[in-house]
Formats: C-alpha cells, structure tokens, sequence
C-alpha cells in the first residue's frame, strides 16, 4: 500500500512541471514572438540591411566585414564584445589608404562617404563614431562596378 501512496504522491509533481513546460517553454515564447512579429518585424527578424539584392548585415552588430575592399568594425582589443558596429571617425578615417589601394577609390571620395555617415553619441555632442555596415553598404550601392559581387542578384 505504501507504494502507491508513493507514486500517487508524484502524480501532482509531473503534472505541475508538464503544465510549467507547455505554458513557460512553448506557450509563452510563442505568443512574445507572435506580438515581436507584429509590432516591430523589422528589429524582430534581426534588423537586416540590404545592399543590391543581398543582405549584407544586421544594423546592431559588427558584420564581420573582412576583405581589404571594405571598412572593418572595432579591433576586439577596443570593443569589449567584439560586436559594436559603430568605430570612432578616427578610426574609420585611418583605414581609408587601405581601401583606397584596394578599390581605386580615392581617398578624397572615402574620406567624403565617411563624413556623410558620422554620427555622435549625444546629437551634437559626444564622440563621433561610424556605422561600418552603413558605410559599407553605401559603397555598394555607390561603386556598383568594384562591388559587383554584392550587387549580382541570385537568379
């Protein structure tokens, strides 16, 4: 008898924690995703850049951008996380030789694409930084020829 006074006593148990799993596992990450959808799809779906017919990034971390024809995110020795996306103007404008010898660009018109993208941290004032996914893209979309791979279109 005492045997199943003991699984009689488990019963409420697995029930409770079946009941926590449907409602705090299933349930509830359904419904928050369901109103992130509908509310702010855009940043609900990773806020993704496109540059031509591709996406190229998310606006919120560092994209990784590698190759030597393009601007690159802070030095992990610098950010902390290794994510931030902005890089302080300083910083964006020292890599300008570099990608002008890559591209053919020339410094002028860098420095020129640079400048329209800096933003500050507090409106006028504060530090000035650069988005690199920004930039990026709008070297893309302004040097089509030297960034044609990123501006094919899947067929």
């Amino acid at each position: 008898m005492e045997r199943s006074h003991a699984r009689g006593a488990y019963r409420p148990i697995i029930v409770l924690a079946l009941i926590s799993f449907v409602l705090c596992g299933l349930a509830f990450p359904l419904v928050v995703t369901g109103i992130a959808q509908a509310a702010f799809p855009w940043q609900a779906n990773g806020s993704l850049v496109q540059a031509g017919c591709r996406t190229v990034g998310s606006s919120y971390i560092d994209n990784g951008f590698t190759l030597p024809i393009f601007f690159h995110g802070r030095n992990q020795s610098i950010s902390a996380s290794g994510v931030d996306p902005d890089i302080p103007l300083l910083d964006a404008l020292s890599q300008v030789p570099g990608v002008s010898n890559a591209t053919g660009i020339s410094t002028s018109e860098l420095a020129l694409i640079i400048n329209q993208h800096v933003e500050k941290t507090l409106g006028w004032f504060g530090d000035s930084y650069v988005n690199v996914l920004a930039l990026n893209t709008a070297l893309i979309d302004q040097y089509p020829t030297i960034y044609s791979a990123y501006n094919a279109c899947p067929s």
